[in-house]
Order: structure tokens, then C-alpha cells, then sequence
């Protein structure tokens, strides 16, 4: 355990960002999946709004610096490209 009072300090820091990158990257993944389910079931009209939460949600974590926007971009334009070819 850290012994100065700013590396105490640094230690709860670095534990909070822990758990929101955490919740980030899951609701990413989680919005990714129901995606993906979505365009298996071959529902055309909640695919598109099942995208756009995805736009949201990768656009939040590009904007927290937790993933990068090329990243993002390409994830992005890859679920796309799934929508053309089902």
C-alpha cells in the first residue's frame, strides 16, 4: 500500500477510473452483442436504432480517451457492412 499522501491519493484515483473504464467497455460490449442478436433475428427496424446506441456509446468512451477513435471508426463501420450483407 502507498505511503505518501498523494500516492494514497493516486491509488483511489486510479481505483474509480477502474471502475468506470470497466462499465464503459461493458456497456459497449453489451450494446455490440444485442447488435449482433438484432441482426441474426433479421429486425430491420430496431436494427438502426441498435446502431445508433452503439454510435452513442463508443463516442462516449472515444471522448473519455478509453478507446481510440480510429477504433471506434472502424468497429463502427465493420457492423455496418454486417446491416448490408444480412
Amino acid at each position: 500500500m502507498a505511503n505518501h499522501k498523494s500516492a494514497k491519493k493516486r491509488c483511489r484515483q486510479a481505483l474509480k477510473r477502474n471502475e468506470v473504464n470497466r462499465s464503459l467497455l461493458s456497456k459497449i460490449k453489451n450494446n455490440v452483442n444485442a447488435f449482433n442478436s438484432l441482426v441474426s433475428s433479421k429486425k430491420t427496424d430496431e436494427i438502426q436504432k441498435s446502431l445508433s446506441a452503439v454510435n452513442s456509446v463508443l463516442a462516449k468512451a472515444v471522448k473519455k480517451g478509453l478507446i481510440k477513435k480510429e477504433f471506434a471508426s472502424r468497429k463502427l463501420s465493420s457492423l455496418s457492412n454486417t446491416i448490408e450483407r444480412k
